[in-house]
C-alpha cells in the first residue's frame, strides 16, 4: 500500500530519469528549415532557430501557423480590405520567443518597436495576402503588420498605425 523507505529513493531516480527525458526531447527538438526564399527572420530572445541567423521563415511555413482574416478598413487601403496570414503569436510561440519588445524592421531598414504584449494579447496578423492575392513588395508585401481593427475599433489610432509596419524582413525579441 505505501512505499517502503527503500523503494523511495528508486521512485525519486525513476521520476527524475523521465523528467531528463522529457526535457532532453523538449530541447532537441527545432524549427524545420525552410525550402523556399526566406521572407522572415525572428532573432533575439528566442529558444528555437533553425540555422546561424535564428528562426528562418519561408511563406509556407508561415501559412501553416494558426491563422486569421481580417475584414479591416486602413489609412493606407480604400475600402474595407481582407488581409490574411498567421497570427503574429503564433510565430512568436513557434521559435519560442520571451521578451518584453519586439522590434519590427522593414526592407528598408524602417522600424517600428512593438511591445511584445501586443502580439500576445490581440490578434495582429502577419498579413501575407491582401483580397486572396499575395502581397508583392512593391505592395506592401511580403509581411504587413495587421492589427485587428475590425475586433477592436479603439486601436484604429495613430499609436498602432505606427506599429503597423509592412516590408517586413525582420522581428528581434527584446
Amino acid at each position: 500500500m505505501f512505499a517502503s523507505h527503500r523503494s523511495i529513493p528508486s521512485l525519486i531516480a525513476i521520476a527524475l530519469m523521465i523528467w531528463m527525458s522529457a526535457f532532453h526531447s523538449a530541447a532537441a527538438e527545432t524549427l524545420a528549415a525552410p525550402s523556399g526564399p526566406v521572407v522572415l527572420t525572428v532573432t533575439g530572445k528566442i529558444a528555437q532557430t533553425n540555422g546561424a541567423a535564428g528562426a528562418q521563415f519561408d511563406i509556407a511555413m508561415l501559412e501553416a501557423l494558426p491563422r486569421r482574416v481580417a475584414k479591416v478598413t486602413t489609412p493606407w487601403a480604400e475600402g474595407v480590405n481582407a488581409f490574411e496570414g498567421p497570427l503574429a503569436r503564433a510565430v512568436l510561440q513557434a521559435v519560442g520567443a520571451k521578451g518584453s519588445k519586439l522590434r519590427i524592421t522593414a526592407l528598408n531598414d524602417y522600424s517600428a518597436e512593438v511591445p511584445f504584449e501586443d502580439f500576445m494579447k490581440f490578434d495582429v496578423i502577419l498579413a501575407l495576402k491582401k483580397n486572396d492575392a499575395y502581397l508583392p513588395v512593391r505592395h506592401q508585401g511580403p509581411i504587413f503588420v495587421i492589427y485587428p481593427f475590425d475586433t477592436n475599433p479603439d486601436l484604429y489610432n495613430e499609436v498602432y498605425f505606427g506599429r503597423s509596419v509592412w516590408q517586413v524582413k525582420s522581428i528581434e525579441v527584446h
